[in-house]
């Protein structure tokens, strides 16, 4: 059985493609550093990369499904029950599965109506076992299931929207997750904001929201499938109401940047930032321009700036010229 790997999850602003170079950066300019907080952790695939450099490895995310799969892929184990589960779901019989919440919201639409018909009696047999599973055994199969479904979704990568040419796939298959390391590595699940009050690091690494595209309503369906309580959903993408609004896709992001900065407590601030503040499109434009970044750094501490030529990913048809990924390198002042 093929082994879902942490990357493969299409994910805006995900960081795999830069990470040799954002680890080398940090590497020369953060020596003798033991521990890194991933304060916006995303994908998760910067502490997967920091987990061999560093001793200590602190993630943190506001999105369940992240936390989920954090858990997952850093602290889950691939037990014989989770194995002999996984074959049984992969032999399930499509004509004796009825219709369910998923399949009647989502089916024909991100996924086949068979194919939807399956993810959701699969996550309702999840729930339904949950007492008899431990916690990381839980959190491997519903990410096994997330990715899994993540791979064959209509979609051009997110949960905004669905193609409306009709979706094909026929056969739904489960994989399992690789397991990464032993190492104990901490997870969060909260306001980053409040989190790094409580947090004491060598490095905080720092890659938040910068436009208005809110990650929540773009991963809905991971949302949705991960907490499991069917809310009632609206418009054409079928999203529930909102829950978790990020305030650094507001006017007050560079307020609420300001006293993120203010509260860490790490020897270096590590801050990604790419420059997508002309465009033309008013979602993707970022609400922080390079210059007030620059500007919340130096009151912390001497700030360095690198920058790497990287081809952004657009959810819409914004065309960004010229554009580059920044890195911010911070030597606190003690």
């Amino acid at each position: 059985m093929d082994q879902l790997k942490l990357e493969s999850r299409r994910y805006i602003g995900s960081k795999t493609k830069l990470l040799g170079w954002i680890m080398d950066v940090i590497s020369r300019e953060a020596k003798g550093s033991c521990s890194f907080f991933d304060v916006f952790g995303g994908t998760g695939v910067v502490s997967k990369f920091a987990q061999y450099m560093f001793d200590e490895i602190i993630i943190n995310d506001f999105l369940y499904s992240n936390y989920v799969a954090y858990n997952a892929f850093f602290k889950g184990r691939i037990t014989k029950k989770v194995k002999n589960k996984l074959a049984e779901y992969n032999n399930l019989d499509i004509h004796k599965i009825k219709d369910n919440y998923f399949s009647r919201n989502f089916g024909d639409k991100y996924f086949s109506n068979d194919v939807a018909k399956i993810i959701g009696h699969i996550r309702e047999d999840i729930e339904k076992n949950k007492s008899s599973l431990t916690s990381n055994e839980y959190f491997t199969m519903l990410t096994s299931l997330m990715y899994s479904m993540d791979k064959i979704a209509n979609t051009v990568g997110h949960y905004d929207a669905y193609i409306k040419k009709a979706p094909t796939h026929g056969k739904f298959t489960m994989h399992l997750v690789e397991k990464l390391t032993d190492k104990d590595i901490k997870i969060y699940c909260e306001d980053s904001n409040e989190l790094v009050k409580k947090v004491k690091t060598d490095i905080a690494y720092i890659d938040p929201p910068y436009n208005s595209r809110q990650y929540e309503r773009f991963y809905h369906l991971w949302e949705n499938l991960s907490e499991w309580v069917k809310p009632e959903l609206f418009g054409t993408a079928l999203k529930p109401n909102p829950k978790k609004i990020s305030k650094y896709c507001q006017v007050s992001a560079k307020e609420v940047f300001a006293d993120l900065i203010k509260n860490i407590d790490a020897k270096y601030i590590v801050v990604s930032y790419n420059n997508t503040y002309n465009s033309k499109s008013n979602s993707s434009r970022n609400k922080m321009t390079f210059d007030d970044i620059l500007e919340i750094l130096y009151n912390k501490g001497e700030t360095k700036v690198f920058d790497q030529a990287h081809k952004y990913f657009s959810a819409g048809k914004t065309d960004f010229e010229d554009h580059k990924e920044y890195l911010f390198v911070t030597k606190v002042n003690n």
